[in-house]
């Protein structure tokens, strides 16, 4: 027995000096220090020795037992050290080398104003309401007093799904939605994206931002829209702004106005942005129809309410001195990059 557990040692020695690896270092301690390795198996056969043998066997097998369990252990540490070494090298950082710029995304010139613009009206006392981007044609038109076959809608050419289903040409609809849901006083503003079939050019496109506004109450009158939309104005360009009233003409308004600010490329001597007019109309406005108000079930005898609708590129052209509407939706880096 003696010379198994000599045997035992040797050839520990020798499979310890060959391990590379933590996998082949923990199969060689099960090997030999497990419940079923080698040199426990041999101990298991102590029984069968003369009393004067068994201490000398016993001592024997717990000074191979510690030394093998020395030597794994610095097996371990040794292999433990070559690994972390080779992982060093394969993970070696340059730190004299350019770091690599990241990117900061920042806000759309558009979304930049429509923030700004939203934060004017909220300091005003106005909530933001939203609705869909498809919508019936009932809310679009027929509520709006714009009946079929309406010669308004010829100026509001849209894209239809069906024949009652289109994308919104404004965002009136949501101003419709909710007069019918809530009773006045009412004082809100619509943002939204809105379509048109329109062809593209320097100040028009098919696809293009509004902000309506609505304030439904009694005793709202012409002067209260003008007050309102000249601090709008005021807020977002200043208190040197001009602003021009004109009369117009809106179905769902009566009366009617489009307002207009100088322009902000030739300073109101005529270019190809005003069209040569020394103008840029921003946004068109009015008292809430009568008609619009009956129905949505608010009684026009008892309440009255001005509307207002604005294009959000138009304003954000005047914002930043752009002569070109196309430049918001090409997605050109040079150009956002300013903003």
């Amino acid at each position: 027995m003696k010379q198994k557990l000599q045997e035992i040692k040797v050839a520990a020695e020798k499979v310890l000096k060959e391990a590379e690896d933590m996998e082949v270092l923990e199969s060689i301690r099960v090997r030999f220090l497990g419940k079923k390795g080698e040199l426990t198996s041999v101990l298991k056969g102590m029984g069968a020795l003369s009393p004067e043998q068994r201490p000398v066997i016993g001592a024997l097998a717990n000074e191979i037992r510690t030394f093998l369990e020395k030597e794994i252990e610095e097996k371990k540490a040794d292999i433990s050290a070559k690994l972390q070494e080779i992982r060093l090298r394969s993970e070696i950082i340059d730190v004299t080398m350019p770091g690599k710029k990241r990117e900061i995304g920042k806000l759309h010139p558009l979304t930049q104003v429509m923030d700004e613009i939203k934060d004017i009206f909220i300091g005003m006392g106005f909530e933001i309401a939203e609705g869909p981007e498809v919508e019936y044609d009932y809310y679009n038109f027929e509520a709006l007093n714009i009946p079929k076959n309406h010669p308004a809608r010829d100026t509001q050419d849209t894209f239809y799904i069906e024949d009652n289903i289109v994308l919104r040409t404004q965002t009136s609809p949501i101003q419709v939605r909710v007069m019918e849901k809530q009773r006045p006083p009412i004082r809100i503003i619509a943002p939204g994206k809105v379509y048109r079939s329109d062809a593209v050019d320097a100040t028009h496109s098919p696809v293009f931002h509004q902000i309506e506004g609505l304030v439904v109450d009694k005793g709202v009158t012409m002067a209260d829209l003008k007050g309102t939309l000249e601090a709008f104005i005021k807020s977002l360009y200043g208190e040197e702004a001009k602003v021009r009233f004109r009369p117009h003409h809106f179905p769902f308004t009566e009366p009617s106005a489009e307002v207009d600010v100088s322009c902000f490329i030739c300073g109101g001597e005529g270019c190809r942005v005003c069209k040569g007019e020394g103008w840029i109309e921003i946004l068109g406005c009015g008292m809430v129809h009568p008609k619009v108000l009956s129905n949505c079930g608010i009684d026009p005898e008892e309440y009255s309410g001005f509307a207002f609708g604005l294009g959000l590129e138009r304003v954000a052209m005047r914002r930043y001195d752009i002569d070109d509407l196309r430049l918001f939706f090409e997605n050109d880096l040079r150009f956002l990059r300013q903003f």
